[in-house]
């Protein structure tokens, strides 16, 4: 166990930007898995069954971690995006080759749709379910990262899957407002932006939501809390950053690792942040002790929000 205390600059809202407030907050960061992942992603915690999956995406595996503490393992046929949980048994997983659904128990799989299978330069990446519970989730360039091949989807309740943003270089980190009313997404340009969501419509116009390229942030994998501050694994920082919900930096904490790649809150009481990592994603290579490992950081004051299960209108078989 790592234990870190921080000191931070915090921005609240109710200050001028010269004005300041320094607290000290003091973290645990406990590494709870001891075989590094090459390309850590997607952690997802699903809080009816307290179990926590995420995925090793370059090597093609999904776990999934129990309240005692066993962790399961399912190797996958193709590189792993993200995924959504149906129920006890089946999530909906989205691979290279596309959406689908798997079941847990007998491993098997079943393609529902694939978005870009006349693309080769691409692949499946991040996603997130809406507050409706229906799963948006992006793509992105595989090497070409010279312009956006890629897009962002909404399977929606209806089986119907939606594009609902196209010119997406690398999709990352898509969550929503605790009123699913703004989308928030980093599409790859070193930004994250925000966009106002209908569930069932078109999204609104894209506004700049946070630039931290000024100071070495880039945002990946990202989740919001019960107050709708978002919070924001920072790629090649080693660091995990909280954004207000009008855009401004209030923290980053300092991490063990210099590729932190995604976010989540979890627990029983929703107040522990998973934190997965990377050692080796093909484009990034870190040989630091840690990297790749899966962290769970504690004493952050603060609590997440129930992820929305899968919940089609309709049958998956």
């Amino acid at each position: 166990m790592l234990r870190i205390a921080d000191l931070v600059s915090w921005i609240s809202s109710k200050f001028t930007p010269k004005q300041l407030i320094l607290e000290q907050i003091i973290v645990k960061i406990t590494a709870i898995t001891t075989s590094p992942c090459a390309l850590g992603e997607g952690p997802l915690w699903d809080h009816d069954r307290q179990r926590l999956f995420w995925v090793d995406a370059f090597k093609q595996q999904l776990f999934c971690q129990t309240t005692g503490g066993h962790i399961q393992t399912w190797q996958l046929p193709s590189m792993i995006g993200c995924l959504a949980v149906i129920n006890r048994s089946e999530i909906l997983i989205t691979l290279q080759t596309g959406l689908n659904r798997y079941h847990l128990e007998s491993e098997q799989l079943r393609l529902i749709v694939d978005p870009e299978r006349d693309q080769p330069r691409t692949r499946m990446n991040d996603g997130k379910t809406d507050r409706q519970g229906q799963l948006v989730f992006a793509s992105m360039g595989i090497r070409d990262r010279s312009q956006g091949w890629g897009a962002l989807y909404r399977f929606n309740r209806l089986g119907v899957l939606e594009t609902l943003l196209d010119d997406v270089v690398v999709g990352n980190g898509p969550c929503f407002s605790p009123d699913g009313g703004w989308l928030y997404l980093s599409d790859g340009r070193g930004t994250m932006r925000r966009f106002a969501y209908n569930p069932n419509g078109a999204l609104g116009p894209s506004e700049l939501f946070f630039d931290g390229r000024d100071e070495g942030l880039i945002c990946d994998g990202a989740t919001v809390d019960h107050h709708g501050n978002v919070w924001a694994a920072l790629i090649g920082s080693s660091k995990i950053g909280c954004i207000s919900p009008a855009g401004e930096l209030k923290l980053t904490i300092n991490l063990p690792i210099p590729l932190p790649s995604s976010v989540m809150f979890g627990g029983p009481e929703l107040d522990l942040l998973y934190i997965t990592s990377i050692s080796d994603s093909g484009n990034r290579q870190d040989e630091s002790p840690g990297s790749g490992l899966l962290y769970c950081l504690s004493g952050l004051r603060t609590e997440g929000l129930r992820e929305a299960p899968f919940t089609p209108n309709f049958s998956l078989y």
